[in-house]
């Protein structure tokens, strides 16, 4: 399933004159990490969106599979080791100025569904926090719907 134009909440005017990153897209992974009737949560350390409660997940690196960057993203964030189960969608995040409307980023979202192995989660790199939340905690801490509805489609093909 492939939704069209999913955006990003426009960012603050002080982080909105900030240069486009790339002028192309910029491949990023997310992770729905199940651990029974829970998923894991990270508090954003870094914009866009600082400080709401997101899916773990970053950049790819050069030479890296989506399948590796997705692995190492959730251990780096988190401290958590999965497993992953497959493919949940492909979003596009576009993130606008608040003054101009313009799009000042672009990224390729690929979400992925895993669930967990092992590990207690402790938030680390661009995480503030990181947590396990029931399906109704998460969908209410998260503000996005796009992040929302990865989340109810992923305990619906993946949970138990």
């Amino acid at each position: 399933m492939r939704r069209e134009g999913a955006y990003l909440t426009p960012m603050s005017a002080s982080a909105a004159v900030q240069p486009v990153v790339s002028n192309y897209p910029v491949p990023t992974v997310g992770v729905i990490c199940l651990r029974g009737d829970q998923v894991l949560l990270i508090k954003r350390g870094n914009p866009p969106r600082l400080g709401q409660w997101s899916l773990p997940g970053g950049r790819l690196e050069r030479g890296e599979t989506t399948v590796e960057a997705a692995l190492r993203e959730l251990a780096e964030e988190t401290g958590v080791q999965a497993e992953l189960l497959g493919l949940v969608d492909v979003l596009d995040g576009l993130i606008t100025s608040r003054t101009t409307g313009e799009i000042t980023h672009h990224y390729l979202m690929i979400d992925y569904a895993a669930r967990w192995v092992s590990g207690e989660p402790v938030a680390g790199d661009d995480a503030a926090e990181a947590r396990f939340v029931s399906l109704d905690e998460a969908l209410a801490m998260v503000e996005w719907d796009v992040t929302r509805q990865v989340i109810s489609e992923t305990f619906a093909r993946f949970g138990r």
